[in-house]
């Protein structure tokens, strides 16, 4: 787990890309509140997921708009979701 992901949060989502090389992790917070991280994975760090973005300083209200939110700030993860849906 990224040090960027507080152990204390719940992840509750991980959706990866069709490539399997990019994923946002949905998450919950101790206080109720929800958020999510960007991570990617290269070969050439042994695939271990880095964080790319420092996303999860944000905070939503529900599951629903940390997706939401999520979905208008990774360019990938539109597709990714509507290909989960089908």
């Amino acid at each position: 787990m990224s040090a960027r992901i507080d152990p204390s949060w719940v992840v509750f989502d991980s959706i990866e890309n069709d490539r399997h090389d990019r994923c946002i992790d949905l998450f919950r917070r101790p206080d109720g509140s929800f958020g999510f991280e960007e991570f990617r994975r290269d070969v050439e760090d042994a695939g271990v997921w880095t964080p790319v973005a420092y996303y999860s300083r944000s905070t939503y209200v529900s599951n629903e708009a940390a997706l939401d939110a999520a979905i208008a700030c990774v360019v990938w993860l539109g597709e990714a979701v509507a290909a989960r849906r089908k």
